[in-house]
């Protein structure tokens, strides 16, 4: 068997579908009756953030993930260099299963930690990200067994047959991306997938003070605007639109009751982008916002209960040292 072997359970067309799909469902919301007199009032537009990473959106994320102002990088960085060595003990594991893994640039803290590892199964949508990352691991782990899979975590798995136990990865505080009842269906299929000695390795961006979280998403030198702009260039590119970037201001708000970070798009003046290839018409009042991102933050408590609610049972917190992100390992009730 070959050491790197790419398998596809997405058709080939499944993400020029799913973006159609998205802004057709985002962009074209009817108007919300509102309560007494504010009739008309137009619901709030929203694209789901998958959409920010073409070329250009992963590059300006790997910009931001430098800045000074943003943190989660680092300080997850921290508890893997840390704690590697205690996850692969407490684990022993000999799967490694990495959800979302992009370049798998944090993982390596995990391989270099796991000695008795068999296989490395990555998954995610870019068939791209998929191969140059499958290629650089085997070169620094020649012995490593690489089955990279082209899917969407969020539609369920079927994992190849590999070693146990399996240690799936989900790291990045990327959970934060999905709304409560997102969390909720996938935690669940997490859950049905990991088998007696399988763990859940999780990354959340904690709650702390709204200046810092703010700062995270809205920096000073403006490249989290730009990444936030990007969504808009994929849209005219993948589908014909009209959008002009200068056209909206970039917004980062802290939502105290629901605790989570949105970034958003805001109209500066009122405007119709069309967007041909979805026949549509899209209308923009000024200071109106397009959501394009939710991002929670989380507690011990919340991680604990949502773990829980899916059949997993939290036996191990880590954080970096100044308590401002988590990695949590659960197993199966």
């Amino acid at each position: 068997m070959s050491p790197f072997t790419l398998s596809r359970t997405l058709p080939a067309d499944a993400t020029a579908a799913a973006l159609r799909a998205d802004v057709a469902r985002g962009l074209a919301l009817p108007a919300d009756p509102g309560p007494a007199g504010t009739a008309g009032v137009p619901a709030l537009k929203q694209l789901p953030p998958k959409w920010f990473y073409d070329a250009r959106g992963s590059e300006l994320f790997e910009r931001i993930t430098e800045l000074p102002e943003y943190y989660p990088t680092r300080a997850e960085r921290e508890i893997l260099e840390h704690r590697a060595a205690e996850i692969a003990e407490v684990t022993g594991a000999r799967t490694l299963v990495e959800l979302g893994s992009g370049s798998s640039e944090k993982t390596r803290h995990l391989l270099r930690a796991l000695p008795e590892l068999a296989a490395y199964i990555p998954v995610d949508v870019s068939e791209s990200a998929l191969t140059q990352a499958g290629q650089a691991l085997l070169a620094e782990h020649p012995g490593l067994t690489v089955h990279a899979l082209v899917a969407d975590f969020q539609s369920g798995l079927t994992l190849p047959s590999t070693p146990g136990p399996r240690l799936v990865a989900f790291l990045g505080g990327t959970i934060g991306n999905l709304l409560p009842d997102e969390r909720a269906g996938f935690l669940s299929s997490v859950a049905r997938m990991l088998s007696p000695g399988d763990a859940l390795l999780l990354g959340t961006d904690l709650v702390k003070d709204e200046a810092t979280l703010v700062a995270a998403y809205d920096d000073a030198q403006g490249v989290t605007a730009q990444f936030n702009k990007n969504v808009l260039a994929v849209i005219n590119r993948e589908l014909g639109a009209d959008f002009d970037p200068a056209d909206f201001d970039h917004v980062a708000l802290w939502d105290r009751d629901r605790e989570w970070i949105e970034m958003r798009l805001r109209a500066r003046t009122e405007l119709t982008v069309k967007i041909p290839m979805l026949d549509l018409l899209v209308h923009f009042t000024a200071g109106e916002e397009l959501r394009t991102e939710v991002s929670a933050k989380f507690r011990w408590e919340r991680v604990r209960g949502e773990l829980a609610a899916a059949g997993l049972d939290l036996r191990h917190w880590w954080t970096d040292e100044a308590g401002r992100f988590a990695l949590s390992l659960a197993v199966r009730d």
